[in-house]
């Protein structure tokens, strides 16, 4: 029992590019023996508004801040961001990217910068559909959230 909060938390989109496309997150919290397993999704979205959906309802499903975080994901987007602290150029801009344009999905990087803010976690890059047990559950849990409500 290592009493770590272990988080795997993956997003995905059925038709990412298109108008009228429907995603789902899928997250998986780890906590000794127990598994939390939560999904969900939206219409009209991004593969990249569902990565991070599913690391922020993951954070918001902790009760306590008293035993330290992992977040393991398969996201470029999410992991570089945190790792490199893009975040801190955004907002010294006024949450511009370089070229002067918003940043896209600013209300999820606000809303994850807090609860980073109040967790502390620590980011952890896994290769997607490797085989990696708890990755490749979390990715399961997006998609059956898009096939059930793929209507």
């Amino acid at each position: 029992m290592d009493n770590i909060i272990k988080i795997y938390c993956d997003g995905a989109c059925s038709g990412n590019q298109n108008k009228n496309n429907i995603g789902g997150w899928g997250a998986l919290l780890i906590f000794n023996e127990k598994i939390k397993k939560i999904n969900g999704g939206e219409k009209n979205t991004t593969n990249q508004r569902m990565e991070l959906t599913a690391c922020i309802k993951a954070l918001e499903a902790i009760k306590s801040t008293k035993y330290p975080i992992e977040i393991y994901t398969d996201s470029a987007y999410l992991y570089n961001c945190i790792q490199q602290k893009w975040y801190e150029k955004w907002e010294q801009n006024g949450w511009k990217n370089s070229k002067k344009l918003p940043i896209e999905n600013k209300d999820l990087w606000e809303k994850l910068l807090n609860l980073i803010k109040k967790y502390n976690p620590t980011f952890i890059k896994v290769k997607g559909h490797s085989g990696d047990k708890f990755n490749d559950e979390a990715d399961k849990l997006a998609n059956i959230w898009i096939q059930k409500n793929n209507n």
